[in-house]
């Protein structure tokens, strides 16, 4: 496929988030940057997150990236893989999207091949209607899970299973040990999200250490 000239090329982001540090974000950055070449857009930056998808605003900072390089006019477009992968918050992927229309910043997600700006710079309808239910869905399927894991315990605890951590795991003064690099941050008054930029942790483990501080002190 013939590469279009670079007066042509469109400036864009990609966006990924996982949930964990265990899972890895190669494959959702790998098919978002083919698709970017073969448009002959321009990937200006990556934005990655190691938070949960129903994480607290101030706490995703890669969509905070995304935002301030499309109101400063680096980028007209943001790739996503999904849209699980914004938020599984329908306020928190709404709100975003909003932001990057005024920014006449349009929104690409990759699994439906959709675009929340028409090429005119017109609000897509059709998109609009898409991302309230895929986030709808998003939001479900964490309830769903959330159920799932509520019975699975009631079950084993009236067949007698004992829950709970075992003996000699980790108790929550280790835990402050083993991420005194974020207790250091949370205690000179750094947030949430700064304190995950600055040592390079997932959000979620940053708001674990903070309720565990919270609990000892």
């Amino acid at each position: 496929m013939k590469t279009p000239s670079p007066s042509k090329q469109v400036p864009v982001a990609i966006l990924v988030r996982v949930s964990t540090q265990r899972q890895e974000t190669a494959r959702q950055v790998a098919e978002l940057e083919e698709y970017a070449r073969l448009k002959g857009y321009t990937v200006v930056e990556v934005c990655r997150e190691t938070v949960s998808g129903r994480a607290d605003e101030d706490e995703r900072a890669g969509l905070h990236r995304a935002v301030t390089l499309a109101a400063e006019g680096k980028i007209k477009k943001v790739l996503v893989h999904e849209v699980s992968r914004l938020a599984r918050r329908n306020s928190i992927a709404h709100k975003f999207v909003e932001t990057l229309e005024e920014s006449g910043v349009s929104l690409y997600w990759h699994a439906q091949g959709v675009e929340t700006l028409l090429p005119s710079g017109k609000r897509n309808p059709a998109a609009g209607i898409m991302l309230a239910l895929l986030s709808e869905m998003a939001r479900a399927e964490v309830e769903t899970l959330r159920e799932r894991i509520k019975s699975g315990l009631a079950h084993a605890k009236k067949n007698g299973v004992k829950l709970g951590r075992p003996a000699g795991s980790v108790d929550a003064s280790q835990f402050l040990k083993n991420h005194a690099d974020i207790v250091r941050q949370l205690k000179v008054g750094q947030s949430v999200r700064n304190t995950a930029k600055i040592t390079g942790k997932g959000g979620s483990t940053v708001q674990r250490v903070k309720l565990a501080m919270k609990a000892t002190a």
